[in-house]
């Protein structure tokens, strides 16, 4: 790292303290050279990953967009904000974690309705009938009975 001072690359790290909730790291360094002291923020490059729609646009992934559909399929349900976000982080995660730089709203839709199965049965029921468009109710009681 490049002093700021007199622009040596040498310095020492003197404290690496995590910040925002970990997604930085604050590191307090000490020039090699003229010994003054300096603050530096370290943080993750992510690239930005794109859904791929049905009819075949894409967009970016937006962490806030898949939180309000979840929370309209919990409404008057016993499953709490953090719960929700904890879900979508987990989601999030698991979308970077593949490497790709694209993903198709169908895995997409697929992993919120896994995650909600676990948090309530009623959730996934009503996430599932709004995802999967369902035509009659002969579709609806399928997924009833794959439960």
């Amino acid at each position: 790292m490049k002093c700021v001072y007199c622009g040596c690359e040498e310095s020492k790290v003197l404290d690496s303290r995590s910040t925002d909730e970990t997604n930085s790291i604050r590191r307090r360094r000490e020039c090699l050279n003229c010994g003054r002291r300096f603050t530096t923020y370290e943080t993750v490059e992510t690239t930005p990953v794109l859904v791929i729609k049905s009819d075949g646009s894409r967009q970016p992934f937006d962490r806030e967009k898949l939180i309000g559909g979840m929370i309209k399929a919990c409404e008057k349900r016993p499953v709490s904000l953090p719960q929700i976000e904890t879900v979508a982080m987990e989601i999030e995660k698991t979308i970077q974690n593949k490497l790709q730089q694209e993903v198709s709203s169908k895995e997409l839709g697929e992993m919120v309705m896994n995650a909600l199965k676990r948090l309530d049965e009623v959730a996934y029921v009503r996430f599932a009938s709004v995802y999967r468009q369902f035509k009659d109710i002969e579709s609806f009681k399928k997924l009833l009975e794959d439960m």
